[in-house]
């Protein structure tokens, strides 16, 4: 071409140049070719009108699902839209790879995006490739995807803003890894750093606290919503000439600063720097704006289960009492486990309540106190708010001076306070309570019971001993406001230790009651150390590691918060974690049983034979509980008073005494007879004097006692009686 000679026109360059040219109006729905991008496309090459759907045809899906996203990316940044696509034939073949440059723009009254762009055929290098080095066509496209599939995968995964920073820092970008990453947050009309990776520690401190004003990419971004590339030092310095000295000592060739967006809300910036220089082509920016939006999501989502943890823990924490201060001659211990799922708060809950007055003093002041342990039926937020309230309740009542069933009685009427109302939903949401409550003096171990349908309290005496201990008790509070709670009065013996719990410890795991108790009294009995090692024994045995060997018949059964409260009260030797462990003189057990409670009978001989568990005899174990039966229903039916049950093991193993008294307040004493051979009673007596080694009856200031004693047998004299009745 001469000088002055007109230039050719656009179209004659394009032409020669196999480029060709076309236009999308997303209004309307129609894409425009020319002659070139015709072919380019497949078709025959001249000028034509497409629907986006004949177009859409043409080209491989994955590709045109990137158009749309690159052009949305263009516009926001108001940069080129550049991308490439695979050009396919009507077998599904890729024919050819082509290029298309445009210029959208984005009407807001139409809500529709217009572009004109050119195609031309082109081999596909390798993003992140410096423009002096030849470009070296691979399947990158592939291996990005499965870049952004892992990534997102391994971003969804984190549970912690820790980790979610963790996890960007591991990322390895296909063919333009950083190696120098830093996340940015806003607060207020500061930045702050919220991590970073591939700098010394430290190096973060000019960038703390930054004016959002400030001449600085990362403050730019949080502020405007728009992303950042830099190419190259001189391009850094040149735009933000005030910053970069903060830039230059790190080395770094090119820089990328994203928004980090949620909901329309840029809620920080993330800033990838590389060594070598990179020319951020539309490829890369598109890696890099998808994994800013995976890492957005991903902090987001840590920083509000974060938030919901602290918030619940606070909540459970708050709640939940500190023991106090040490009381003389008691140990206390107490572990609360919430439930795996949800908010990790619920309707468990334990407390011990220093108690007014009283007619027993420890030396340092103090007096007797209360231990109460309860469960709020659920574990959701209303029912921690229920348990919350309940609390604070039952310590009112008990500061006034109550009796155990008064403070129960009160705590019911209280709780169906709250719980019923007179409006359309009364029945919406009704909640119940179980709970014991304990008055301990601890001067001479008595404790005062009573129950709302809660687990019975259980006993580890001081050689290892368990007994359930079995209580008079009511209906859950909430559900009769008139409901009565009778007391049952225990005694703990010096040494012994007893443990109250909700039904989460033993139905952890799939177990039930019964089985989720034998697994329980294992740990009880087999413990050796302090109470706290107990509680965190009690703990691990149901929610730790060895706990999923040992799953119950409901393996399906739903797990449940637990709570555990232990008091022991310590002897001269002996209890738990004693220095110098003392093996103790004897064990016993006492237990009442009132005219209105015959069923007790059977709490009776269970206790009995609780009691002997290791007694050398099978059949004097036998014979104890069958006369522990007779005397006990004699009480019952031929007088009008309540039996008073004692059993007392003393002595060393193979020579040990058991004692047995039944007291009642009758002053009729028994009389041996001579029943017929059809006669239903009056066999009493002559059973105890023929199994019992001796017997008798002591008149008392009221009523009167019949006792018997059974004494061990050796185990060489065990055998031989046993190989004799056989």
């Amino acid at each position: 071409m001469r000088t002055g000679e007109p230039l050719p026109a656009v179209g004659e360059v394009l032409a020669a140049l196999a480029t060709g040219l076309w236009h999308w109006d997303t209004a309307t729905g129609l894409v425009t070719v020319d002659a070139e991008a015709a072919r380019l496309l497949g078709l025959p090459a001249e000028g034509t009108v497409l629907t986006e759907a004949q177009t859409r045809a043409r080209l491989h899906p994955v590709d045109w699902n990137e158009i749309t996203g690159v052009i949305q990316l263009a516009v926001a940044e108001g940069t080129l839209a550049e991308v490439r696509i695979r050009i396919m034939d009507d077998q599904g073949r890729v024919v050819r790879v082509v290029r298309s440059r445009s210029k959208p723009s984005f009407d807001p009254v139409k809500r529709a995006y217009e572009l004109i762009g050119t195609l031309q055929e082109v081999t596909e290098p390798r993003p992140g490739t410096p423009a002096d080095r030849t470009a070296v066509t691979g399947d990158w496209r592939r291996s990005r995807e499965a870049f952004l599939l892992d990534a997102g995968r391994a971003l969804a995964e984190a549970r912690s803003t820790e980790e979610v920073l963790r996890v960007a820092a591991g990322l390895s970008m296909p063919g333009f890894s950083p190696d120098g990453l830093a996340v940015f947050g806003v607060e207020g009309d500061r930045l702050t750093v919220i991590g970073h990776h591939g700098h010394r520690p430290g190096d973060e401190s000019p960038f703390t606290q930054m004016s959002l004003q400030t001449d600085y990419p990362a403050a730019e971004v949080a502020r405007t919503g728009r992303a950042v590339y830099l190419s190259s030092p001189e391009q850094y310095k040149a735009r933000y000439p005030l910053t970069w000295p903060l830039a230059a000592h790190f080395g770094r060739q090119s820089w990328a600063f994203l928004p980090l967006t949620v909901a329309g809300r840029t809620m920080g910036a993330w800033m990838a720097a590389f060594t070598h220089p990179v020319a951020f082509t539309p490829d890369e920016r598109s890696v890099l704006t998808t994994v800013a939006r995976m890492l957005a999501q991903a902090l987001t989502r840590a920083g509000a289960a974060e938030t919901q943890r602290e918030l619940t823990e606070g909540l459970q924490r708050s709640m939940l009492p500190t023991l106090g201060p040490e009381i003389p001659g008691m140990t206390l211990a107490a572990r609360y486990i919430p439930t795996g799922g949800g908010l990790q708060v619920g309707g468990d809950w334990y407390d011990m309540i220093p108690l007014p007055g009283g007619t027993s003093r420890t030396r340092s002041g103090g007096g007797r106190f209360a231990l109460v342990i309860g469960d709020v039926q659920g574990h959701d937020v209303r029912a921690a708010g229920l348990m919350g309230q309940l609390r604070i309740a039952l310590r009112a009542y008990a500061a006034e001076g109550h009796r155990p069933d008064a403070v129960l009685s009160r705590a019911s009427r209280f709780l169906y306070g709250l719980t019923h109302t007179d409006g359309a939903d009364a029945t919406a949401d009704l909640r119940f309570a179980t709970c014991l409550y304990i008055e301990v003096d601890p001067v001479t171990g008595v404790l005062e019971t009573a129950r709302a349908g809660h687990l019975d309290p259980a006993v580890r005496m001081a050689d290892g001993t368990v007994l359930v201990r079995s209580t008079a008790g009511g209906l859950p509070l909430g559900i009769d406001p008139d409901a009565d709670y009778p007391t049952t009065r225990l005694a703990l013996e010096p040494g012994e230790a007893l443990m109250m719990c909700t039904d989460g410890l033993l139905e952890t795991g799939g177990h039930d009651l019964d089985t989720g108790w034998r697994r329980v009294r294992g740990i009880l009995e087999t413990h050796e150390g302090g109470l706290e090692e107990l509680a965190d024994a009690l703990v691990q045995a149901v929610h730790g590691p060895s706990s999923h060997h040992t799953t119950g018949p409901l393996a399906d059964r739903r797990e449940d918060d637990i709570a555990v409260l232990l008091v022991c009260r310590q002897g001269e030797g002996n209890g738990l974690g004693a220095a110098t462990p003392v093996r103790p003189p004897g064990r016993r057990t006492v237990l009442t049983v009132a005219q209105a409670e015959p069923e007790r009978i059977a709490e009776s001989r269970r206790q009995v034979r609780e009691l002997l568990h290791d007694w050398a005899c099978a059949d004097q174990v036998d014979s104890a509980v069958l006369l522990v039966s007779e005397m006990l229903t004699n009480v019952l039916v031929h007088t009008d008073a309540d039996a008073l049950l004692l059993a007392e093991v003393t002595g060393a193993p193979g020579e040990r005494r058991l004692r047995i008294e039944v007291t009642d307040t009758s002053d009729d004493l028994p009389h041996k007879r001579r029943p017929g051979e059809l006669a239903s009673s009056g066999r009493g007596l002559v059973l105890i004097e023929l199994l019992a080694d001796e017997w008798g009856v002591a008149p008392r200031g009221e009523g009167k006692s019949i006792w018997f004693d059974l004494y061990e047998p050796s185990a060489g004299v065990s055998e031989d009686v046993s190989e004799g009745a056989a």
